[in-house]
């Protein structure tokens, strides 16, 4: 459907950028290159949106070659209607995160956008592999500059919270890595549309022990409750770009591995796991928003929101209806939407006081009309808000799990209400009311480059708002395959 390997292109050329930047440039021209390669990145992967066929479940783009003949493993390729829009969202993000970091970081400059770049390869990458083994190596390779990112240019407490996020990841990787050496047994193939077609081979039992084995890295990824406990201190010590890699994308990796791996490839591991993943999912909702209630550090604020968000994805992924499923991964873009946008936020106004608390702000609407213009935005979005992205997302995701239990349903309703009042009162104390007297003095408003930054993300809020069929049209056809594969109840 092109003329040259789009995928391959658009996933590796963030990894030539890398590597100009460590031969050959100096910091300032390290900037450059990384805001070029993240440009040209996303402008090469155009022709994806613009030729795709969204009447077609298939995979597209499809690339393939023998890479491991003696194994039967091959480099593929290919992208569906599912995978399709986080690939976009990986693209613009990458180009926003150079962008926040252009004055923020100062320190191993070179390395800093070396690491984002190899970090936007592992992200695209994953998304667009098409058998189990690149998917796998991606998903490792995700692991180092996010490590990085963190232990290296993040704040006081950057090495604890980077090894947690590291043991915690790994643990999960290993039992993934067995499970995918047991299906390689099993069925002599790791290619995903191959394995989908072979899975009656796979006996149930075998499933159980294989739907757990992945479990335990799409958990942690996601991540769920109660192995979400690395992401409140990966994000508050993370560097701004590293918080919205990993709020924007990588949380998002799990829940897509559940819709890659888990679903079509182990039904009978779903069944058996259904209630239980429905229990966490509701749990995780409604804690996750409470926990949030009381936060004092705005980016702990919201890295914990984020386990309530991500609970109403798994929710609706295990709802096992088009409704429900087609509302996950639209929340799945939504929330990668918001949450880079507000961790955008609060890494702009932190700049300026290097404080988080958020008995330190307040008043801030006096002197930063455009700031507080644009958060509310944001916090609306992320309330569920008619006419911004997260309400349809929302609404699919809610009318899904009244169809599978209503008390599923009532619990993701509270789940909002909570959702509106912790980031009300959020921006209440940092936005409102008197102006804190320790800001006096201090110049409070975005500039130019900030608000370049901010400002697609506030369009797609209220584009996403008023189109989401923008989204929704690519996910039709896969998710309907998916769901008569076998694992609807």
């Amino acid at each position: 459907m092109t003329a040259y390997p789009v995928l391959t292109t658009t996933t590796f050329l963030p990894l030539v950028g890398a590597a100009l930047i460590l031969l050959f440039g100096s910091e300032r021209l390290a900037r450059w290159i990384g805001l070029a390669t993240t440009l040209a990145t996303l402008g090469v992967s155009l022709p994806l949106y613009w030729q795709f066929d969204k009447a077609s479940s298939a995979l597209q783009f499809v690339e393939s070659a023998d890479w491991i003949p003696s194994l039967n493993i091959t480099y593929g390729m290919g992208v569906d209607g599912i995978s399709l829009p986080f690939i976009f969202l990986a693209t613009l993000l990458s180009v926003l995160c150079i962008g926040a970091s252009w004055v923020a970081v100062q320190t191993r400059v070179r390395e800093f956008y070396a690491a984002l770049l190899v970090a936007e390869t592992a992200m695209i990458g994953l998304f667009a592999a098409s058998n189990l083994f690149l998917f796998f190596v991606f998903w490792e390779l995700m692991l180092i500059p996010v490590f990085l990112l963190i232990g290296v240019w993040g704040g006081p407490g950057r090495v604890y919270a980077a090894v947690k996020f590291l043991i915690f990841t790994l643990s999960g990787s290993v039992l993934m890595l067995v499970g995918i050496i047991a299906i390689y047994r099993t069925c002599g193939t790791l290619d995903f549309k191959a394995l989908a077609l072979a899975k009656a081979s796979l006996q149930p039992e075998q499933q159980a022990w294989l739907f757990a084995a992945f479990l335990a890295a799409f958990a942690v990824k996601v991540p769920m409750f109660p192995v979400h406990t690395w992401l409140p201190n990966a994000h508050t010590e993370a560097p701004t770009a590293g918080s919205v890699i990993l709020a924007g994308i990588l949380l998002k990796m799990g829940a897509y591995g559940f819709l890659r791996v888990s679903l079509p490839i182990l039904p009978h591991g779903v069944q058996l796991f259904l209630k239980p993943m429905l229990i966490i999912s509701a749990v995780a909702i409604v804690w996750g928003a409470y926990v949030t209630l009381v936060q004092t550090d705005v980016k702990r604020l919201i890295a914990f929101s984020s386990v309530s968000h991500m609970g109403f994805v798994t929710l609706g992924i295990f709802t096992l209806n088009r409704s429900g499923v087609e509302g996950a991964i639209l929340q799945m873009v939504n929330h990668g939407i918001i949450s880079a946008a507000l961790f955008l936020c609060v890494g702009m106004i932190y700049e300026r006081t290097h404080s988080r608390e958020i008995k330190d702000y307040g008043g801030v609407a006096r002197v930063a009309p455009v700031y507080a213009t644009l958060l509310a935005l944001f916090c609306l979005a992320a309330m569920g808000t008619p006419g911004l992205n997260s309400f349809i997302g929302e609404f699919l995701i809610i009318g899904g799990a009244f169809k599978t239990q209503a008390w599923l349903g009532a619990a993701a309703v509270w789940g909002v209400a909570l959702g509106t009042a912790y980031l009300i009162w959020l921006y209440y104390r940092v936005v409102m009311g008197e102006m804190n007297p320790g800001l006096a003095g201090l110049k409070l408003e975005l500039n130019a480059r900030e608000v370049a930054t901010l400002a697609p993300l506030a369009l797609l809020a209220v584009f996403l708002g008023l189109h989401p069929e923008w989204v929704l049209s690519y996910l039709r056809a896969p998710v309907a395959q998916l769901l008569a594969a076998g694992v609807t109840p």
